[in-house]
């Protein structure tokens, strides 16, 4: 036990330093997973109060994000599609080609990192819409006990995957940034910026994961149902 306090204080010292090879290391000990369960808790414990008290950020917030990145994704893409071919359809060489047109290296290695952003953060949003695989049609035909059991046990679950991926998640955002790693092709992109999204779409994960459970107890001790068909895109 007095191992894990001495990594938790590790871990605040280093932040307080403001080090990011002395995070990374300290990130690495075992009160790492202590002290990541309890931000991760309170973090999404925030996120949710935040929810209840701001309907417009609880309804739109990942869609948004999600949105925003797909188009910009699809920009980058579209317009260096452009800088590829229209030139040559042109019939100009790069010696007399705007530069505006010329192929810029990053339209290649900025989307991936977009694409990582849109990926989790989409995750919770379906976690919201209960779009995971959630068997409802097998559930809805048992008691309501069994019912409130298996959320339940959903709700662990997340929580459970939701923890290792915020340690581990940040263990890799603290190597990146450590390790000074930027986005290929960009001049001073850091890559830790874009990572950062994982873990933190895993803590407001957990905050859609507390507020299904409140609701399902909600419904469960007033008599209303608990199992719902879930639709991909409905909100």
């Amino acid at each position: 036990m007095g191992e894990i306090f001495t990594g938790i204080g590790e871990i605040f010292a280093a932040f307080a330093d403001g080090d990011s090879w002395m995070i990374s290391e300290a990130l690495g000990e075992p009160g790492a997973w202590i002290l990541g369960l309890m931000v991760m808790l309170i973090g999404g414990f925030a996120i949710l109060m935040v929810y209840r008290h701001v309907p417009f950020i609880e309804r739109h917030l990942e869609s948004y994000v999600m949105v925003i990145s797909y188009l910009t994704i699809g920009g980058i893409i579209f317009f260096g599609v452009i800088q590829r071919f229209v030139p040559g359809m042109l019939g100009l060489d790069f010696s007399n080609t705007p530069q505006w047109l010329r192929p810029w290296a990053w339209t290649t290695s900025l989307p991936p990192f977009l694409f990582l952003v849109m990926t989790w953060v989409g995750c919770a949003y379906n976690v919201k819409l209960r779009t995971h695989l959630s068997f409802s049609e097998f559930r809805a035909n048992m008691g309501r006990g069994p019912q409130m059991a298996l959320l339940s046990l959903d709700a662990l679950l997340w929580i459970g995957f939701s923890w290792v991926v915020v340690v581990t998640g940040a263990r890799v955002v603290a190597n990146a940034a450590s390790n000074f790693q930027i986005v290929p092709a960009t001049d001073g992109l850091m890559q830790w910026w874009f990572i950062m999204a994982v873990p933190l779409s895993f803590i407001f994960l957990v905050a859609r994961v507390m507020e299904n459970w409140i609701d399902d107890y909600a419904n469960y001790r007033s008599g209303a149902p608990m199992i719902e068909q879930a639709v991909i895109g409905g909100d």
